[in-house]
Formats: structure tokens, sequence, C-alpha cells
């Protein structure tokens, strides 16, 4: 990769790690600096000695826009995108890698850390100019992001089951707990939408950053990895901090309402991140990404009457307060009460409701920090709408999270008439990167690769 004068081409080139510093470039957009006529190289030098450029102002669109930090130890020691407050917009890819080349894999998660904390920054993923001074060369970024601020992007990496395999001599270091998933019920998985070597999530408020960060880290993998699958996301489908409403799905409802909190420190470690005691070492403090894609039936939902709508999901479509409380937004939050019952002598909250079978009531304790988006990819030929929800969580122990509750849905959520399960994967997110060093760092030096 051709990298500015004066700066070195690893991760420790782009801007500092430390908190003071993000302050300073919180609110420092592409076109900002181009329009002060800084160049390039210069840019890079003087970040990274620490000096940077102030807005004068900061309104609420750029507090919105701002950059959120990238760095493990600005992450309590995980990777951006989890407990970061969800944005707006989504691109998600999944690869497969077209390499034995162990070297090679080494390379590409180097280069595309690298990348990925210029690109959150707000700089694109290498200099706009001739590369290596030369115009017969393509530039080092692809340019579409030039001018438009850091939309709060975040960009997080995740390994497949597959990437174990006997190809890079990591089949000793795979976790037990990225086992494959199960089959469930309500699978019509199309493999051509499912699984891959690797994963990277890119999240902003401007739905061309993260298109152009996982653009430009697809560029930097030709010759290594090609997109298996990808998925565009919009509207967030959980609120993953306090501050946050609570969004809603395409079915209309307030999704995500009890949703674990990154501000649910004890939750966070309990449900969340990987601790020593489930090892391997190299994914300690990182944790583990269910991606799923579920199409919607919206024309058989939309004419379903509001009463199953809300018996379905235990909630009143207008306020999202459980169907124990009452129809008031102020109740939203409210406990629901399982053993509830109606002047009939029923519960209140069905049996087959979603709310009561993914609950944590009615799973042993499990849950989930769910970070899903919507998605319409148009129609399907026959006038019906492509779309739903691309479902992300993350959790500490697929096998006694996920699929436990999964299992439970697809045995009998009454939701399940209106949706299809057609595409799945797991990944293991390791740690964030330190300064210096690059995603998965500590699994390839395990193995003897670095």
């Amino acid at each position: 990769m051709t990298v500015e004068p004066g700066t070195d081409a690893d991760a420790s080139a782009v801007p500092p790690a430390d908190a003071a510093s993000a302050k300073v470039h919180s609110g420092l957009s592409r076109r900002r600096l181009l329009g002060a006529g800084i160049g390039a190289g210069a840019l890079a030098g003087a970040l990274a000695g620490g000096i940077g450029v102030r807005l004068a102002t900061q309104s609420e669109e750029a507090a919105a826009s701002a950059a959120q930090l990238f760095w493990a130890a600005d992450n309590d020691g995980h990777q951006a995108g989890i407990a970061t407050p969800a944005q707006d917009r989504l691109h998600f890819a999944s690869f497969d890698l077209v390499t034995n080349d162990r070297a090679e894999l080494v390379e590409l998660l180097r280069r595309w850390t690298y990348a990925a904390a210029r690109m959150t920054r707000g700089y694109g993923a290498g200099p706009l100019g001739p590369a290596q001074g030369s115009l017969d060369a393509p530039p080092d970024d692809t340019g579409e992001a030039a001018g438009l601020a850091p939309s709060g992007l975040t960009i997080t990496v995740g390994f497949g089951g597959s990437l174990f395999d006997n190809r890079f001599g990591l089949a000793a270091l795979k976790p037990a707990a990225l086992a494959e998933l199960p089959p469930f019920s309500v699978d019509f998985l199309d493999p051509n939408r499912s699984g891959g070597d690797l994963c990277i999530q890119a999240c902003a408020h401007d739905p061309q950053v993260a298109v152009h960060a996982v653009r430009n880290l697809v560029r930097l993998g030709v010759g290594v990895v090609r997109v298996r699958w990808s998925q565009l996301g919009f509207g967030r489908t959980s609120s993953t901090t306090r501050s946050q409403l609570t969004p809603r799905n395409m079915f209309g409802f307030k999704d995500g309402t009890n949703n674990v909190k990154a501000e649910d420190t004890q939750l966070m470690r309990e449900h969340v991140w990987v601790p020593s005691a489930d090892g391997p070492h190299w994914i300690v403090g990182g944790t583990y990404l269910v991606a799923r894609r579920i199409r919607m039936v919206i024309e058989a939902w939309d004419s379903t009457p509001l009463r199953e709508q809300q018996n379905i999901f235990a909630r009143f479509k207008g306020s999202g307060a459980p169907l124990t409380a009452t129809d008031d937004p102020s109740r939203e939050f409210d406990r629901i009460n399982f053993t509830a019952r109606n002047s009939d002598g029923e519960l209140v909250i069905v049996p087959k409701s979603h709310v009561r079978l993914a609950s944590p009531e009615h799973n042993a304790g499990a849950r989930l920090l769910r970070r899903g988006y919507n998605f319409t990819d148009g129609t399907d030929g026959l006038g019906r709408l492509d779309a739903g929800l691309f479902f992300l969580s993350f959790q500490r122990d697929p096998r006694k999270q996920f699929v436990p509750i999964q299992r439970n849905l697809s045995q009998a959520d009454e939701m399940n008439e209106y949706t299809k399960h057609v595409g799945s994967a797991l990944f293991a997110c390791p740690p964030g990167a330190r300064p210096g060093g690059f995603w998965g760092e500590q699994l390839l030096r395990a193995a003897g690769a670095v």
C-alpha cells in the first residue's frame, strides 16, 4: 500500500489513540481538511505528533458526524462498533479467502487495520493523489467520501469458523463457542447468503461513508479475498445506549426495548465480552457475532388485524408499552408481567408471543446485545417487497445464548408465520487492535504467523 510521505506503513501512522487527541479530531471532516489546503502528508505527520485542528463551533449535526475512537485502548480493549451507540446505516460484507498463504492473510489484516483506522478518523484509506507519484496507477482511495464528515463510522472485523481449517494452521486455536449454528425449523437458508471466512461490519450515519469503507477494504483485499455476500441496512432496529430512542422495525413496532445497553457494565461483562475463563486467550475481550437475514412477509403482515399484531409482539404498536401496562409512551420500559391475566382468566402476554419466548425469564436468563438493521432490497419479481430485518447480535457464547433463544422462538413464535430466515453466519470478533498492531494479531502470533 502506498502511504503518505513521512508516515510508516502500519497502523501506528494514523491519528493517535489517546482520548485527548480524539476530542481534538472528533469534528474533523474531509471537506474542512481539503478546504484548509492541508496536504495529506503534512496532515498525517501533524496528527501523528498529536497536533490537530479544532472546529470553531460544534452543532448537533457536527456531533452526530463526529469520529468514533478506533483503538482498543480507547474502547476498554474492545472493537468499536459493538457497544458503540448504533448508527443509522450499515454495510456488512462477508468474505472468502482465495489464498492459502498465511503471510498474505497477515498482510491483509495489517492493511485493513491501517485503512480502517484512517477512515474512522475521516480520512481516505490512503491519499487521493497519484500513487507513488504516478498518474498511471490507481489512487490509494476511491474518493467518493472526500469532503464528507467521519459520520460516526465504525468498522468491526470478525473471523468465521471456516477460517480455522488447515489452510493457515489455526485449527487448534478455534474456540469451542465458534461451533457451527444448528439448523432451526424456520431456516430457508441460501448458502450464497451465509457463512464466510471473514466479515466486515461498517456502521455510519451517512450511507456513503459506510459503503466507501467496505468498498476500499474490498479493493485492498483483491487477490486475497473475494466478497461472498453483503447487505446494506438502514434504520437501526435497536438502541445500544440509554441516550437513544427505541427505533421501529419494518413491522412498525418498537424493537429492542429491553436490549442490553452499553451502560449496563455488569450485564455487558456477563453476556457480551468473552472472559479469560472462557478462552482461548486470543478472543478474551472479544465477542461472538451472529448475523441473520430475516425476510419479512410484509404484505401478509399489513393485512393482519392490529389486535393480533399486538398480541404477537406483546406490546402496543403506538407507544411500545407492554400489554400489561397502559398504552402510554412513558410506560415503554415497564417490566412485563408474564403472569398477568385478563378478565376472562387468560394470560395477557400470550404463550406464543415473541416477547415471552425471547425474554431472559424464559431462556434461563440468557441475553443478547442486539444491533440489527432494516433492509429493503427491491422486489422479488412478484411485486412483493424483499424486505425485513438484518439481525445482528453480540454475545459471550452463542451456544448458551443465541441458540437456545432461537430454538425457543423457532418452535412456537407466532411471528414465524410472517418471517423467513434466509441467511445466517457466525463470527468471532477479536478484541480491538492496539496502536501499531492489527486485528487478530494475538491469534496469528499464537499460530506463529507473526
